[in-house]
């Protein structure tokens, strides 16, 4: 997730006493044990053979007749009167409704199976907007793993890499997939380190290509404050920390206690790498901070600190935002976001600006990835991470349900976002 908080969980199915580092506060969970592997592919009928089956038509004759039987004249007469009009309407009434019901179900039913097929993304107008629809099949990684939270993904080749957030594990672990759905048995790759006093629990990473090689920067976490810190690779999975102290900590007012969350690209044009990062309250971070740097050790914060804010007048992001990613495209800086409408509620925006740092423009369908009522994510939606594959937009994020976070996928079709003039 973003914030601090840790959503911790044991992949057992008792009930345990879960620190969360992001709150710090304690509370009781129960958690069965979920799947790993989820079955991601093939066909679904939709729920269709769950429906219940049309009534068969019924003979209203009485199996209980007086066959055989001798009855009075009374009685005779009573069986050649003919119904009356209200019977006749009554039954006609049933008839009705009886059909009203089927052709109910049968709607129901295409209803149902148009929104699972396999592959295809769900574009509730709930749970979605602005073009981007949930893969059916969610959430695509946790289950058995127990809380996996803030990914970062690079798409290299044909394949798809995966750093996330391994809350019970207190660690940074791989994964690796060919369509960015099936994807292998994590390894851990960064783990605590005992021998700083800053580094308690790692989490948030972004990674990126560098070079020959990759470049780290994480979030290490201890005694309810949290940091950023660095480490760079030659394969992404051996990392070697490049400073035993953080590369960047809370030292401004409006960051409180906490900098974390970094999303850090290199700009070919200044030679610089430039980070986005959150900071405020150790549980959720309060706004965005920017940052530039020539080496990845040593980092400028901006002047004008932070430079995306909550918007008040939006009731769905007015408490806080935070956790983003920023894309180069084109003439623009793409920013995907988590707002808050208060603490524990979180959605999923897009802004954009022509420079990075200040006129953010919001995406006018936000937000874009809501929560799904009932579902894995019903709680809150987190930590967005998207790729454009040369077709469609892939974007990761993680949902809470009570205190459990899965990390889901959700899909736009085509480049064009929807911004109003082909971006």
């Amino acid at each position: 997730m973003t914030g601090a908080a840790s959503r911790d969980l044991s992949a057992t199915g008792q009930k345990r006493t879960f620190a969360d580092t992001r709150t710090n506060e304690r509370s009781e969970i129960s958690q069965d044990s979920g799947k790993v592997g989820q079955n991601l592919t093939g066909a679904d009928d939709g729920g269709l053979s769950d429906l219940p089956r049309s009534r068969r038509d019924r003979t209203f004759a009485d199996t209980r007749t007086n066959e055989g039987r001798e009855i009075s004249p009374e009685a005779a007469k009573r069986r050649q009167t003919p119904p009356s009009r209200s019977r006749d309407r009554g039954i006609s009434r049933r008839a009705d409704i009886s059909g009203l019901f089927r052709t109910g179900l049968m709607i129901l039913g295409l209803l149902v199976c148009t929104t699972c097929e396999a592959g295809e993304p769900d574009r509730s107008a709930v749970e979605t907007s602005g073009g981007w629809g949930k893969y059916a099949k969610n959430p695509v990684l946790g289950g058995d793993l127990g809380t996996c939270f803030d990914v970062s993904v690079l798409k290299e080749n044909d394949a798809y890499r995966m750093w996330f957030s391994w809350r019970p594990k207190k660690s940074v672990a791989l994964v690796e997939s060919k369509d960015g759905i099936e994807w292998s048995k994590p390894a851990i790759v960064l783990g605590p380190n005992r021998e700083t006093d800053w580094e308690s629990d790692i989490n948030r990473p972004v990674v990126i290509k560098y070079g020959d090689g990759y470049r780290m920067w994480y979030t290490g976490q201890a005694k309810g404050k949290s940091w950023i810190g660095f480490a760079t690779s030659n394969d992404g999975r051996s990392w070697k920390r490049e400073s035993a102290k953080p590369v960047l900590s809370p030292e401004q007012p409006w960051e409180k206690v906490a900098v974390m969350c970094p999303h850090v690209i290199y700009d070919e044009a200044s030679k610089h790498f430039r980070m986005w990062y959150s900071g405020g309250e150790q549980y959720e971070p309060n706004a965005i901070g920017y940052a530039t740097s020539e080496d990845g050790v040593q980092w400028t914060k901006h002047e004008n600190n932070p430079v995306f804010r909550a918007d008040p007048n939006n009731d769905w992001e007015k408490d806080r935002v935070t956790a983003c990613q920023v894309i180069r495209r084109g003439d623009w800086f793409l920013m995907f976001y988590i707002g808050f409408h208060d603490r524990n509620r979180a959605q999923i925006g897009v802004a954009r600006s022509k420079n990075g740092i200040d006129g953010w423009e919001r995406h006018p369908a936000n937000p874009i990835i809501r929560p799904g009522s009932g579902k894995w994510d019903h709680d809150a939606v987190y930590k967005p991470c998207a790729i454009f594959d040369g077709k469609r937009w892939l974007l990761w994020y993680n949902g809470r349900k009570g205190g459990v976070e899965q990390i889901g996928l959700a899909i736009h079709d085509g480049e064009d976002l929807g911004f109003g003039d082909g971006h």
